[in-house]
């Protein structure tokens, strides 16, 4: 529950510290005193978009802290997941502004995101406000409140995991399908760019060596002129290198015994002698192997210039590039002749989930419509007593196609009386009736889901007298059993009843216009409930009818 309230420089508060109370609590205050602004900055402590405007005038930075009791509401694994150090009697929601627009927000200390902001938030404080009265009337809302009161929680977690997978499924065999027909209508072209490649007999590396080859018989004259020459002066008769070498070689060898050095060199020489003459034999028998076959040539020329068309057709700058097409482009037509047993197969697949989902889904539907039954013979008893004695509520569930949430389409049906037939709620009941049905649905849901605090944001409007007393009775029991509920009025009848009870007031000066928040005392309350029956002119009977509304004695 929201144990304390701190708000510093938020439009037109200066500072406002208040403490809250379990139970059911009140607010009042004359209109434009500033309960909405209040609010607006309890919405921004549960993760609402934040506006630079918002900031008090002359201010360069809001403040708003929370501080709330989670003792009951086992929310720990949601702070331990998050890495937040967890204070079940002491949790501090802080939310910063500055007149630069920065926002920064707080959970015990710790710098969080918006969204865990509202993670948190969501599970904190619920906020019923006079627009959400329109929720009544949409399908969504109706199904969520037939959900938590069937407490299908598991059930639906189950449902929507197999729905998803086939979600998953039936998409993919869209694709499977759509891929299949556009393949077939290509299959003519992919055929002719397989043949072609394949008709290539395309090897990994001949793209280089051919390069190399043509390169060479390009230059053949040049390549043999220069192995002549070079054969010549390494083994010429008489003047060849390799010749005079082994001379060389022998001579000193042959002072070796008497000149150890000549011996030495003569050893050194023997090693080179052997790796030239091996030299010049490979340059010999090199000159043998070049030739120039202008046949050969044209052949490998050819064999390149294929390759080039080809790399330039299909866009790639090797023969790798051009094999792993091939490949592909076999792959693809193979998948086209068995396209047909993979569709079955994704289709038979698709056939279990589905029937998966509408087993589970068949079952969701008998809980809710249990559920449904139950729900409608509440609200009757709650409603009757709201001023509508010949109230009618009926809760219709109707099958539909699958869906994320089942086949369900639940919609609720409303009548005021016996004359007129049950109709869709939001087009038949007025303004007074749907808030008394939202309070209705609220008083149910809020014994099924353990919401710590709910605020009512002149859930009252269109009602007065022993309606409105009637209102207040069902906020006092949801506030029985630790739940806080606070509800903002300007019906004495349900400001009365509040166990706490609060004013909002405005005050002009010299500085400017400021908004205040105060606990009333039990005098104080009188005086407030006086005002609000009799007006600004608070008359002796006003303050003894308010006593009376308070049960105090003077």
């Amino acid at each position: 529950m929201l144990k304390q309230l701190y708000i510093r420089n938020f439009t037109l508060i200066d500072k406002l510290d208040i403490q809250l109370h379990r139970g059911f609590s009140v607010v009042t205050g004359e209109t434009g005193a500033g309960k909405s602004i209040i609010l607006g900055a309890i919405g921004l402590l549960l993760g609402q978009r934040a506006d630079s405007k918002t900031l008090k005038q002359g201010a360069d930075k809001c403040v708003i802290e929370a501080h709330f009791d989670l003792t009951d509401y086992q929310l720990k694994p949601l702070f331990d997941d998050n890495e937040i150090e967890y204070d079940a009697q002491d949790t501090i929601i802080r939310r910063e502004l500055t007149a630069t627009g920065k926002s920064r927000a707080f959970i015990n200390d710790t710098p969080v995101p918006l969204s865990m902001l509202k993670e948190l938030g969501d599970q904190l404080v619920d906020i019923h406000s006079q627009h959400k009265n329109l929720l009544v009337g949409q399908q969504d809302f109706q199904l969520a409140v037939v959900d938590i009161m069937a407490n299908d929680e598991a059930e639906l977690k189950s449902y929507q995991q197999v729905y998803s997978e086939y979600h998953t499924a039936v998409r993919q065999m869209e694709k499977v399908r759509a891929d299949i027909e556009q393949n077939r209508q290509n299959a003519d072209f992919l055929q002719f760019q397989y043949n072609e490649l394949k008709d290539a007999k395309l090897v990994d590396g001949e793209q280089e060596e051919l390069e190399q080859r043509s390169e060479t018989m390009s230059h053949a004259e040049d390549i043999k002129s220069a192995l002549y020459e070079a054969d010549n002066a390494l083994s010429a008769d008489d003047s060849g290198a390799v010749t005079s070498l082994r001379t060389a070689m022998y001579a000193l060898k042959g002072i070796g015994h008497v000149f150890p050095l000549a011996g030495e060199l003569a050893e050194r020489m023997d090693s080179t002698y052997i790796e030239l003459k091996d030299i010049a034999q490979e340059v010999s028998n090199s000159m043998e192997d070049v030739e120039f076959d202008p046949a050969e040539f044209d052949q490998v020329n050819a064999r390149l210039d294929l390759i080039y068309d080809l790399q330039k057709k299909y866009k790639t700058d090797s023969i790798g590039g051009l094999i792993a097409l091939r490949d592909s482009l076999q792959q693809q037509l193979t998948n086209i002749e068995n396209s047909d047993d993979t569709l079955q197969e994704l289709e038979a697949k698709c056939e279990q989930l589905k029937a998966d989902c509408q087993k589970q889904a068949d079952a969701l539907t008998k809980l809710r419509t249990k559920a449904a039954r139950q729900t409608e013979k509440e609200m009757q008893q709650r409603l009757v007593p709201l001023g509508m004695p010949h109230v009618r509520f009926a809760i219709t569930v109707e099958q539909s196609e699958l869906g994320r949430n089942g086949q369900d389409k639940v919609q609720f049906l409303f009548s005021a009386n016996t004359s007129t037939p049950l109709q869709p709620v939001s087009q038949v009941a007025s303004g007074g009736e749907i808030a008394r049905v939202m309070l209705s649905l609220k008083a149910l849901i809020s014994g099924a889901v353990k919401l710590p605090t709910i605020i009512f944001d002149e859930i009252d409007t269109g009602v007065s007298g022993r309606v409105a007393e009637q209102m207040a009775q069902m906020m006092q029991e949801m506030g029985m059993g630790g739940r806080q509920v606070i509800s903002i009025t300007h019906l004495p009848q349900i400001a009365a009843l509040g166990s706490s009870h609060y004013k909002v007031t405005k005050t002009e000066s010299e500085s400017g216009t400021a908004t205040t928040m105060t606990e009333l005392t039990q005098d104080g309350r009188v005086a407030e409930i006086a005002q609000m029956l009799s007006g600004s002119d608070i008359t002796e009977a006003a303050i003894q009818n308010a006593r009376e509304l308070l049960k105090v004695k003077r």
